[in-house]
């Protein structure tokens, strides 16, 4: 069987690294030869792929998805796109959106004209359940609208959107995949969990936006990663996909999950004002994934948490250097 020739964007990220060692862990007759694509700003972390480096089937370049002349280089000879590199904090785009719209939007473009122009087989472009925007009850089915409220979510919405643009256009095999909150070893400490992991085992007290009742649904990076993969093997071209994790929490409960495997009690929980245009809850149904591809969340919440409180407790060395990056807000 030939090799399939892979290009993995973001690929040194929390969960773009955990995918590249997830195909390498398993491979075993050199059926797959991985390039990674990684700008390596503050969220994409070398020590990520520490695990891997040296194997035989993996190249790593630094560079940027918006750069067209290295994307057409790079993507020459490859048979798919992976495509997980993107800015991702809701707080950060808040603030200034300039570099969501950058890579999120043109660099996702700069990749499809590239695939189109060099014969990739395949583009899977890894999106969010935050597309759908809030949703009051039940859960956002693949064909839901789409109405993102933050400047992140509306910058994933339309890389969505031109990714199927070109399905439909020019016949690109582009799929899809909608996840929920990931969460895991390796997730740098600007999101929820690994900032009150972190927080609390330096003895501070950790925000939390309004009332506490927002909900999301939990995805263990695990399984998140097992869901590309079935989308990537065995999804449909123009197909949407959504991976959800079964878990859905108030941040109000799951901050009380945190402060009881820290050891931490309420009174280390400050109250912060709301974060502007926070979506109340997301809740993505993902029954056309187990339906269509065997899909289905199989990490346990309580046993997936207690070993990501246990990675970051062991490994202080990789969370202190991005101490700087969980200033802003509280995270979800």
């Amino acid at each position: 069987m030939a090799q399939q020739r892979i290009l993995v964007t973001g690929g040194a990220g929390f969960i773009g690294s955990h995918y590249v060692r997830h195909l390498l862990g398993r491979e075993h007759d050199g059926g797959l030869l991985l390039t990674v694509l990684d700008k390596f700003t503050y969220a994409g972390n070398p020590a990520n792929l520490d695990p891997v480096r040296g194997h035989p089937s993996l190249r790593v370049v630094h560079g940027d998805i918006a750069d067209a002349a290295l994307v057409r280089r790079l993507l020459a000879g490859h048979d798919q796109v992976v495509h997980f590199a993107a800015e991702t904090h809701v707080d950060r785009s808040i603030e200034s959106a300039d570099a969501f719209v950058r890579t999120n939007v043109l660099g996702t473009q700069t990749l499809l004209d590239a695939a189109l122009h060099t014969g990739v087989r395949t583009f899977l472009h890894i999106s969010t359940d935050e597309v759908y925007g809030s949703v009051e009850h039940g859960s956002s089915k693949e064909d839901a609208p789409l109405a993102p409220n933050s400047p992140y979510a509306a910058s994933k919405a339309a890389s969505d959107l031109l990714a199927l643009a070109q399905h439909r256009t020019h016949g690109l095999d582009v799929r899809i995949t909608r996840c929920s909150n990931n969460y895991g070893p390796r997730q740098l400490p600007e999101k929820l969990i690994p900032r009150f992991v972190t927080t609390l085992m330096e003895g501070r007290h950790v925000p939390l936006y309004g009332d506490g009742l927002h909900v999301r649904d939990w995805l263990h990076v695990d399984d998140h990663v097992r869901g590309i993969e079935s989308v990537r093997t065995l999804g449909r071209p123009g197909e949407i996909y959504n991976i959800g994790g079964g878990t859905e929490l108030t941040n109000r409960e799951l901050t009380g999950q945190l402060l009881a495997a820290c050891g931490a009690d309420w009174s280390r929980v400050r109250h912060v004002t709301d974060r502007k245009g926070h979506d109340r809850r997301y809740s993505v149904d993902w029954s056309k994934a187990h339906e269509e591809l065997g899909y289905a969340p199989g990490r346990d919440f309580a046993e997936g948490l207690a070993e990501t409180v246990a990675w970051y407790r062991d490994n202080p060395s990789w969370w202190e250097a991005s101490v700087p990056h969980r200033e802003v807000g509280s995270a979800v």
